[in-house]
């Protein structure tokens, strides 16, 4: 394991695409659902132990090795919403064109050939963490930093949040995350011994209606 490579896949400058989704905040924001810190502690909770759960056992499961079209297929079936999905295939493409440019990797070239329009974000997440020489709690904790550090970042520029207010949340979080993410590795390495039925499915039916609508707003600042 790289610790300095973990770094740099975490890292929000890294060029995967996640700056321009708001990971449901937008809609949070417009709904009164998100309007100070604590609104918005309570939808990082919600949405790390839901969606940020799902995601980062598929990236443990993508980093150990599983078959990352059964993986992509399991992923399709834990997003209902055809919003989220073509999101997660937009952010998938985008992170496997940063990650063969990072870390040049045969099993990236094959995903690239098998998914030319995408693949799902977390399992392009797995993969690129293997080819880093990360493991798979390594991939769910980025996973899981992902499903509430882009809300968190997409709220201070929707509401003009205090910046160091975003940061508490995410600190608060922290023990959380861990937790999350070791639940997730644990998944991974399940789901190799019986198949993908074995990794998470929380559900979280309103941010799924919430991307719906938002993917229908004429005018809006993130993607998604």
């Amino acid at each position: 394991m790289s610790l300095a490579a973990l770094l740099v896949l975490a890292d929000g400058r890294f060029p995967a695409g996640g700056h321009a989704h708001s990971g449901g905040a937008e809609a949070a924001c417009k709904a009164g659902r998100i309007h100070d810190a604590a609104t918005l502690e309570d939808f990082c909770r919600g949405r790390l132990h839901t969606a940020g759960l799902t995601a980062a056992a598929l990236a443990a499961a993508a980093a150990l090795g599983l078959d990352p079209a059964v993986l992509d297929a399991a992923a399709d079936a834990r997003t209902p919403s055809p919003a989220l999905r073509t999101a997660a295939r937009r952010l998938g493409r985008q992170l496997l064109r940063a990650a063969r440019a990072t870390w040049p990797d045969p099993g990236l070239e094959r995903l690239a050939a098998a998914f030319p329009r995408g693949a799902h974000q977390p399992v392009v997440l797995g993969l690129t963490a293997r080819a880093a020489g990360l493991g798979p709690l390594d991939a769910a904790h980025v996973a899981a930093y992902e499903s509430v550090g882009g809300p968190a970042t997409a709220t201070v520029r929707l509401l003009g949040l205090d910046p160091f207010e975003a940061s508490g949340v995410l600190a608060r979080l922290a023990p959380e995350l861990d937790a999350v993410a070791a639940r997730a590795a644990e998944a991974g390495r399940r789901a190799l011994l019986d198949g993908p039925e074995a990794l998470p499915a929380a559900s979280s039916p309103l941010l799924e209606i919430a991307a719906e609508v938002h993917a229908g707003w004429p005018v809006r600042l993130f993607a998604s």
